[in-house]
């Protein structure tokens, strides 16, 4: 994915989470592909990427490796809504415990 700043990061959506999706192009596996996700969870996408040292379309790469072996498998946007909200749901987990 090139790096271009997350639409809605600034303006009348960056305080919101209502924001409306954002399409990007993104590369896996080197094939195209086309990824509509509301500015909260590309900026999601984009911390989680920084916190593991990765490229983003490397972390979206594992995470559609992920997906496919759920049964029947979702649709890309929806598999990286929902990890995203696990790791979130993990990490306030482990915070509480503490």
């Amino acid at each position: 994915m090139s790096e271009v700043p997350v639409s809605g990061a600034s303006g009348p959506d960056a305080a919101s989470p209502f924001g409306p999706p954002v399409k990007r192009s993104v590369t896996i596996a080197g094939h195209q592909t086309a990824i509509s996700l509301e500015p909260i969870f590309w900026a999601a996408l984009r911390v989680e990427a920084v916190r593991q040292e990765l490229p983003i379309n490397a972390l979206i790469a594992r995470i559609d490796l992920d997906r496919m072996s759920a049964d029947p498998a979702p649709n890309l946007a929806s598999a990286i809504r929902c990890w995203l909200f696990d790791r979130q749901a993990a990490a306030s987990d482990k915070n509480y415990s503490q």
